[in-house]
């Protein structure tokens, strides 16, 4: 258990460090509602995150994973993903905004002033679902937790173990808020300027590391 719980870290750190997932959450926290909505919003992205975690599991359970084969086709599901992340690092690192240039912020965002709580959980699952970081992930987690075969009960605990590790950065603007009340608002202020400056960069970072992780782990495994 410990073992896997080892190997589930490294991933739900790299869910949990998304920029613009955290950026919409302190968007919110400016909004006329702001504890709800971004209270909403934050069980949407762990309802997000537990249901595309809690999918793979079943699909990677259901591929059997104790058998050679199977755990082959596990080592090259991970080489895959890991390459794809490498891919993805290159193009995040080449997008990323020049000196001085302003960085563009999803579309979503332009209306965030005038969510309701209803809107805010459904945009919340749907970044936290819908991600393809996460997504790929995802799969990497899914792989690690049914290989392992711990049992309904242990899987359970080490799913829900990474899902609360993933989710803490979107948390965290949310406590700061409770936690400082008014004088949250220049502290968080800070945080979304440079997570929206420097997410391309940020993201790079995070597909490099963990491309060449998955791709080494998969390798090792076939």
């Amino acid at each position: 258990m410990h073992g896997v719980l080892g190997a589930l870290l490294p991933l739900a750190i790299a869910v949990t460090i998304s920029p613009i997932p955290i950026v919409g959450e302190i968007l919110l926290l400016f909004t006329d509602r702001p504890v709800v909505n971004a209270g909403a919003y934050l069980v949407g992205f762990v309802v997000g995150v537990a249901a595309v975690l809690g999918i793979l599991i079943v699909v990677a359970n259901a591929a059997n994973l104790s058998k050679s084969s199977s755990a082959d086709g596990a080592g090259t599901l991970q080489i895959v993903v890991g390459a794809v992340l490498l891919v993805a690092a290159v193009r995040r690192f080449r997008s990323r905004p020049a000196a001085g240039e302003v960085a563009p912020t999803p579309r979503w965002m332009s209306g965030i002033a005038g969510f309701t709580p209803g809107k805010s959980l459904g945009v919340g699952v749907a970044i936290g679902a819908l991600n393809p970081k996460n997504i790929a992930v995802g799969i990497a987690g899914a792989v690690v937790i049914s290989s392992a075969h711990l049992g309904t009960g242990r899987s359970v605990v080490a799913a829900a173990v990474y899902v609360v590790i993933a989710v803490l950065g979107v948390a965290a603007p949310l406590v700061v808020a409770v936690a400082l009340g008014s004088r949250s608002r220049s502290v968080l202020e800070g945080w979304r300027s440079w997570l929206e400056q420097n997410n391309a960069t940020v993201l790079a970072v995070l597909f490099l590391v963990f491309g060449v992780v998955l791709v080494g782990k998969g390798v090792g495994g076939i």
